[in-house]
């Protein structure tokens, strides 16, 4: 995500590198190659123009500290008005009303579907919510079966009504089931149009006119770039939405949907997609965006999802067990499954700061963790909580029935033991702290 753009950034910054102060010859320089690299990631030509001088503006206007050098000033400055750019803070979703009615619209493919699924899911599992999904789209086919299975999959109702077309009737009829059963959200999901396709357009329309959602978010597919952002206007214009979803963060994409969309239309995103899962989705914050674009991680959203997976009994009594010396290879292994739980493990590393350049070209997902994994299932329970005992013959048993070399079991083994004893370094370093100054 943003990979290109944050490369080209940061090359910009370069250009300030051992400059003794900031002068509007070499603002200048480095700001000429900040919009280019800004134009180059298909932002809005006004909003690059408009953001470069609002920048520049400001970086003249700063008196340097002697402890802050140039180029770090203008990193700082760059951060604030790219945070500004996209919003400056997260803007939450509206659940008023009984049900709450939640709308939404977007081109065809751009994956309102799977995004209805993922926020129903997130709605259900993180705030309480009891939601229903409704299937709108009378038109793709296998589209109402498609939200039938997500529903399956999460576990919400989906209310569909075969043979009629009349998605307005539809979602009306939806509404009324949701007060029966008690469901406080409700979900639409709608065909996908064409902003220049009057008679759809006219159709949503009149689905907003009969149920008054309390929300309508508008999805978009960020890897259209500037198209993406045309549209968001023109849909605006008909439906006057009340947010913004960006699909598919997690593929090559540029980066000017993202930075361009709240200028152009004056709506805020609200969430972001970051992958196929059922739970990659995420509040969009402006501010943690832009230290992602900034090569800068974001620390925050990576404890938010280890906080999301964490179970404090496991957790005290995998502490306990650290303590006495007791953290096996069964711990260890359920460990692994937490990680993998928080979400792409690609992404996870970018989120720490300076992580993410270093692993740029490294394939590194899910499958990294199944050689472990197959040579930890292959070993016995006394192996397991006991890998001291794991002589040559077992190595070899092991090895066969992971289908792994018996260097990767060493390797294993080798990295298992310095984490034990960097555990009970850390352990007995808490310990030994006074009670002051422990954290």
């Amino acid at each position: 995500m943003f990979e290109s753009l944050s490369e080209r950034l940061e090359r910009s910054f370069k250009i300030l590198k051992g400059q003794g102060k900031i002068t509007e010859i070499n603002v200048a320089e480095t700001l000429k190659d900040v919009r280019k690299a800004l134009l180059d990631a298909d932002v809005n030509f006004k909003v690059a123009k408009t953001f470069t001088d609002d920048v520049k503006e400001k970086a003249l206007g700063q008196n340097v500290l002697l402890a802050v050098k140039p180029n770090e000033l203008m990193v700082k400055i760059v951060h604030d008005e790219l945070a500004q750019l996209m919003g400056g803070t997260n803007e939450g979703i509206n659940l008023k009303g009984s049900p709450a009615v939640i709308l939404m619209s977007g081109l065809q493919g751009s994956g309102k579907t799977t995004f209805s699924g993922k926020l129903a899911n997130m709605l259900k599992k993180k705030q309480g919510h009891n939601p229903m999904l409704v299937a709108c789209d009378v038109y793709r086919p296998a589209a109402i079966e498609q939200l039938r299975v997500l529903g399956e999959q999460i576990g919400i109702p989906v209310y569909s009504e075969i043979g009629n077309n009349n998605p307005v009737a539809i979602a009306e009829n939806a509404i009324k089931e949701a007060k029966r059963n008690g469901n406080d959200v409700v979900i639409v999901d709608t065909a996908g149009r064409l902003a220049v396709d009057e008679q759809m357009m006219n159709e949503i329309e009149a689905i907003k006119k009969a149920i008054n959602p309390s929300e309508i978010l508008f999805v978009v597919d960020s890897m259209t770039g500037q198209d993406a952002v045309n549209t968001a206007k023109e849909f605006n214009e008909r439906l006057d939405f009340d947010g913004v979803v960006l699909t598919k963060l997690d593929g090559d994409t540029r980066g000017g949907a993202a930075l361009s969309i709240r200028s152009v239309v004056n709506k805020p995103i609200k969430f972001v997609g970051t992958g196929e899962k059922m739970d990659a989705i995420d509040l969009f914050h402006p501010d943690r965006m832009a230290d992602r674009i900034l090569g800068m991680g974001d620390i925050v959203s990576l404890v938010e999802r280890a906080q999301e997976q964490f179970d404090e009994d496991e957790a005290r009594k995998l502490s306990k067990k650290i303590a006495k010396n007791q953290f096996d290879l069964n711990d260890f292994y359920s460990q692994i499954q937490q990680i993998k739980k928080m979400g792409n493990i690609k992404e996870l590393a970018s989120m720490i700061p300076g992580v993410g350049k270093a692993i740029k070209d490294v394939d590194l997902d899910d499958k990294s963790f199944l050689g472990i994994e197959a040579i930890i299932q292959s070993m016995t329970d006394e192996e397991r909580s006991n890998p001291a005992i794991l002589n040559g013959s077992r190595k070899s048993r092991i090895s066969k029935g992971s289908g792994r070399d018996i260097t990767e079991i060493n390797r294993l083994l080798k990295q298992f033991t310095e984490m034990q004893k960097m555990m009970r370094m850390v352990q007995n370093n808490t310990k030994k702290a006074p009670k002051g100054k422990r954290r």
